[in-house]
């Protein structure tokens, strides 16, 4: 006669508490609202690097009356003429520059660099309280004619962060081999610029210069930022790759400034954000396809410090695995 089989109560699941799901969904709606949100309700001119060529009593009147009428919003570089700050626009070391000239005041401006930026700078030939002349203002860098407002420019940023997501999310799901997970964040990365790059250049027609050397920053970018996140999944796991991603959307995408410039996002942020790969990319992609690649030095080796730093997190992760992998399986075994 067999004993009678007693059934062990397993232990019901435990449901979050309501209150608790309803409070995380408000903190991260409320954190989304903050990151995104406070960028564009403070936004404005600070520092905007601007040529001025004017006698230089005419200089020093100029910067009371724009410190007074805009406090803080332009950081004037002095020029002793036309052609010096012309040369300052295309090497980007200003904005656009505002030229005091006997027939009146004229302004150069580059919408190629920020279509905002242009405008304002577009506005100052009223604050000289002189009759404009002729040719008043004169886009010497423009955006191209099929995108003048750069909107493709601006919606890239989006799917930029999302592709080096879901490569890093998709790479780790599939390969295990920390070789090949690099090996794909660099093929996701090619291809992505390829197409992408495309899109904007011949389907959108927002950028102009050589298709290639476009193609190879937008490369850049996306594998910046797969290979980080990458590497943070290889050092903590699923929590690095939550962490990863939220500091590519969350930070490094509205303060991008692919909309605007960074001088145009609240003190400290704008460059906060030029550290990101986002803001790094875009500052490498109007270098590189509007200004024959001058300013492209300090974006791209943002860019390559991420992704030496994802590489380095992916060794170290990858080392750590492999250490703690003979006791897992002594562990397994005894427990057998």
């Amino acid at each position: 006669m067999t004993a009678p089989q007693t059934t062990v109560p397993q232990p019901t699941p435990r449901t979050p508490p309501v209150f608790a799901i309803s409070a995380l969904v408000a903190v991260v709606a409320s954190v989304l609202l903050i990151a995104f949100g406070l960028p564009a309700v403070n936004a404005g001119p600070h520092d905007l690097p601007l040529a001025l060529v004017a006698p230089p009593p005419v200089a020093q009147q100029l910067q009371t009356r724009l410190d007074t009428a805009r406090p803080g919003a332009f950081d004037l570089h002095v020029k002793a003429s036309e052609d010096e700050a012309r040369a300052a626009i295309l090497n980007r070391e200003v904005y656009g520059a505002l030229l005091v000239t006997p027939q009146g005041p004229r302004v150069l401006t580059a919408s190629a660099a920020s279509p905002t930026a242009a405008q304002l700078i577009a506005a100052l030939p009223a604050l000289t309280g002189a009759p404009a002349g002729a040719d008043a203002v004169q886009d010497i860098v423009p955006a191209t004619a099929s995108d003048p407002r750069q909107a493709g420019m601006i919606s890239v940023a989006l799917p930029l962060v999302l592709g080096g997501i879901l490569s890093a999310v998709f790479l780790t799901r599939f390969f295990p081999s920390a070789r090949m997970r690099v090996l794909g964040a660099a093929g996701v990365g090619l291809l992505g610029g390829f197409l992408v790059a495309a899109i904007l250049q011949f389907w959108f027609g927002t950028l102009a210069g050589n298709y290639l050397t476009n193609s190879l920053a937008v490369a850049l970018g996306v594998f910046a930022i797969g290979s980080f996140i990458l590497g943070l999944e290889a050092l903590a796991g699923f929590i690095g790759l939550g962490l990863g991603a939220a500091i590519m959307m969350l930070l490094g995408n509205p303060l991008s400034a692919l909309s605007s410039a960074p001088e145009l996002l609240p003190a400290g942020w704008g460059a906060l954000g030029q550290l990101l790969p986002p803001g790094a990319f875009g500052t490498l992609l109007r270098s590189v396809a509007f200004f024959d690649g001058a300013g492209w030095g300090k974006p791209a080796l943002t860019l390559g410090v991420w992704v030496a730093l994802g590489l380095i997190l992916t060794v170290i992760g990858s080392a750590r695995r492999k250490s703690a992998a003979p006791f897992t399986e002594a562990g397994a075994a005894r427990a057998g």
